[in-house]
């Protein structure tokens, strides 16, 4: 295990190892295989993520569109609804649109920590990501982000009066990424029940997202 400082500056894919690897990371961070990696939290709004953990975390998340947002309801339970995401931001924020009347939005004004949990099954990708969140009605704001797709969720358009935002700012994450396919998968299960040794599902890691 090792530590390292999170920084912005890239967003590019790292290149990916040849063996599985588990690692930890601060939210824009990514992992190798084989061993784990830890992020520090090191000022992530003030400074580039230059580590090759955080760069792949959200490297893997980018073209996944749809994740699930589990906020604490009013009676202390987990609430979970698919949310669809929008672009990372130049902070390491992710963002999404939400009817100012919904439940969710009652659940983070009285409670701020939620979850994100991104799934890509074609690639056997797979990210979570913890956070706080944020109410925005900015309309300058909701304008930029919004993008036609979201038509379908809010028919009267980017001017709805009843669109928000919510904003959550990453402080801790995990993916596993998975280094082939799922028939190799089961090769490699299969072999570990027979031989007693441990199988590699793939790159995994922790990041830690504070900032």
């Amino acid at each position: 295990m090792f530590t390292v400082s999170l920084g912005w500056s890239a967003l590019a894919p790292a290149d990916r190892p040849r063996r599985a690897r588990w690692g930890l990371a601060q939210i824009p961070s990514a992992p190798s295989r084989g061993v784990c990696d830890e992020i520090e939290e090191t000022k992530m709004h003030q400074h580039g993520h230059d580590d090759p953990n955080a760069k792949k975390l959200y490297e893997l998340i980018k073209d996944v569109k749809i994740a699930m947002m589990t906020t604490v309801d009013t009676d202390g339970t987990l609430h979970s609804r698919p949310m669809y995401s929008q672009d990372t931001d130049e902070h390491g924020d992710l963002w999404f649109f939400t009817q100012i009347q919904s439940p969710k939005i009652t659940e983070v004004s009285r409670d701020n920590e939620v979850n994100l949990a991104y799934a890509d099954p074609s690639s056997q990708n797979y990210v979570s990501v913890s956070g706080k969140a944020e109410i925005v009605r900015d309309k300058a704001k909701i304008h930029e982000k919004w993008s036609e797709p979201l038509r379908a969720w809010f028919p009267n358009g980017v001017d709805d009066p009843q669109i928000a935002l919510i904003r959550v700012h990453p402080v801790k994450g995990e993916y596993w990424d998975s280094p082939s396919s799922t028939i190799v998968h089961l090769y490699g299960y299969v072999k570990a029940a027979i031989t007693g040794e441990q199988p590699h599902p793939g790159d995994q890691a922790k990041v830690d997202l504070k900032g």
